[in-house]
């Protein structure tokens, strides 16, 4: 049964950590790109707004997107051809990954997802008609301010967490909280190389000093976006990573629940993201939910050469 310390939940505002999916960091790119499509739709009024149009059901008398999209018959289809765009998407890195191991997966689904965002993105412009450019991106996206594309990516970053939330409860409604740990600890462990590979192709990352390429590619993280935290560095051969805001145990906070205890999923998470900038960092934990910590930080992570 699903526990009711960990329901106070929302698109904002999640309590709990996120969950295993083999095929999540595709999933999580393919999202992306649906959102800045869906986003892109949204502005010029190509799609209609229906507030919580991807709620999930297994009755199609029950739909949802049927009923919120009466008197448009072809369009519950549409919608939905996003959702198994994304997840064939996921499916192809997942056989990829078991047949050639994580690292070469992520080196080909970079070059696939390069590809593959300017095709869908250049068909769905012709067919809409929004101009893009030779990369497909929308001359709409590129037309925004610093700021405007500083909110989208916030936004952005808050539905990738929601996301995962919703797929932890998911697990966690049908098989129970050390189920859903169990698979939220996998999917870090993929989760997280990915994404270090993902911001080292977008921002230059130092090949000097490891832990000066880590600060660097902190401050890239999703994670980044939505929590608030501290780098010291005591010595040239140590980095300490206080977490002060934390989106997940903020919210917990606020509605008087105990901390989640995420110290086993941050352990994987820090652990192979760091390896993955540079295997010469060691990580250690300093603190992590359940363990008792100071009003200051939540969580706190020390990397060393």
């Amino acid at each position: 049964m699903l526990r009711e310390d960990r329901l106070a939940f929302g698109a904002d505002d999640w309590t709990g950590d996120p969950p295993r999916q083999i095929m999540l960091p595709a999933a999580g790119c393919g999202i992306i790109a649906a959102k800045i499509i869906t986003t892109y739709l949204l502005d010029t009024g190509a799609l209609p707004s229906f507030h919580g149009f991807m709620k999930p059901q297994t009755n199609a008398s029950d739909n949802l997107i049927t009923e919120r999209t009466a008197g448009h018959p072809q369009m519950p289809d549409v919608l939905d051809a996003f959702h198994r765009m994304i997840v064939h998407y996921s499916l192809w890195l997942a056989q990829v990954e078991q047949q050639l191991g994580l690292e070469e997966s992520i080196e080909i689904e970079r070059a696939a997802w390069e590809k593959s965002f300017a095709v869908q993105m250049t068909r769905l412009g012709k067919i809409l008609g929004f101009e893009v450019d030779e990369h497909g991106v929308p001359a709409a996206l590129k037309n925004k301010s610093p700021d405007e594309l500083k909110a989208l990516l916030d936004g952005l970053s808050a539905n990738w967490l929601a996301n995962d939330g919703i797929w932890f409860q998911a697990v966690e409604q049908r098989h129970g909280m050390a189920k859903a740990q169990g698979c939220n600890d996998q999917a870090w462990a993929r989760f997280s190389p990915f994404e270090a590979a993902c911001i080292k192709s977008l921002r230059p990352v130092s090949d000097g000093d490891p832990l000066d390429a880590l600060a660097a590619a902190l401050d890239g993280r999703l994670y980044a976006q939505i929590n608030r935290y501290t780098i010291e560095r005591p010595d040239p051969k140590t980095l300490i990573l206080y977490m002060s805001d934390c989106r997940v145990q903020s919210a917990r906070k606020r509605k008087g629940l105990a901390d989640y205890p995420c110290k086993s999923g941050g352990t994987i998470e820090y652990t192979t993201f760091a390896h993955a900038i540079d295997p010469r960092i060691r990580t250690e934990c300093i603190g992590c939910p359940p363990d008792k910590h100071p009003i200051e930080w939540f969580c706190a992570w020390k990397f060393t050469t």
